[in-house]
């Protein structure tokens, strides 16, 4: 085949950094691990058919000044507006901002704070309260079990809006396995009750001072949190159509 003849641009088969696949990072960011698989499973044999995939779990670094805005302009921007603003409300409340706030990221032209949990409810009131900032609605809280992520392998997501100032950024915060707590927020945004029983349920993450922490969706007395990453596969077999599903755990290896 000639030159003329051969496609254009990066074949992502070749090039697992290439511009042309979605959400890459390049070599920017933390490394946490390399996952095998369609899904990381690491006890048992791969039944995806997708064994031979390996990708660089990567998670965002922190970003440097000037953060920019939402629609990824470069420059002094709403999210320097919005951390000027949180980091003076915090100093006013005679609190560091360094000592709550780990690290700031801008990642996909979205703002995450990455929030110390023992500092967690005086930053979520501010943002809820400053009259600059008024993020009034927590649309709930989700979870991410980090295996790699040593001493930290627990991620509790948090999305805040402002309907005032039509704003939007995410808190996060962090907690090892040995030791999963977070503070409850639900006295603040009571609209997190329900998921923070959710986040509880699946992951185990204990949000200490919530009115009625307990399951619900799993059974009072199941075992285990069925979404951490080191949670075994099991399941049980399903009839479709006549035909018998084997369990998840039970079906055939390419591996």
């Amino acid at each position: 085949m000639s030159d003329a003849n051969q496609p254009s641009g990066v074949n992502p088969d070749q090039d697992v950094n290439a511009n042309n696949l979605p959400g890459q990072r390049g070599d920017a960011g933390e490394v946490i691990g390399t996952r095998r698989g369609m899904f990381g499973a690491q006890n048992g044999g791969d039944t995806t058919g997708y064994g031979g995939l390996v990708r660089t779990v990567r998670l965002p670094g922190a970003t440097n000044r000037p953060y920019g805005g939402p629609d990824g302009e470069a420059g002094y921007g709403a999210y320097d507006e919005i951390a000027d603003e949180l980091e003076g409300a915090l100093e006013e409340q005679g609190l560091l901002p360094e000592n709550a706030i780990e690290k700031t990221v801008v990642d996909r032209a979205e703002l995450t704070f990455h929030i110390a949990r023992e500092h967690l409810p005086r930053v979520a009131r501010t943002l809820r309260d400053d009259p600059a900032l008024r993020f009034e609605l927590c649309t709930g809280v989700s979870a991410v079990h980090f295996l790699g992520d040593k001493g930290r392998e627990l991620h509790a997501v948090y999305h805040l809006r402002s309907i005032t100032h039509n704003r939007l950024i995410r808190l996060e915060v962090s907690a090892p396995d040995n030791d999963p707590h977070v503070p409850s927020i639900v006295d603040i945004y009571p609209t997190n009750d329900w998921h923070e029983r959710e986040v509880y349920d699946f992951f185990g993450l204990i949000f200490d001072g919530h009115p009625a922490l307990t399951r619900i969706m799993m059974p009072d007395d199941w075992q285990g949190f069925p979404q951490r990453k080191d949670y075994p596969l099991g399941g049980i077999p399903v009839e479709y159509k006549g035909a018998q599903i084997p369990a998840p755990d039970q079906r055939r290896s390419y591996s």
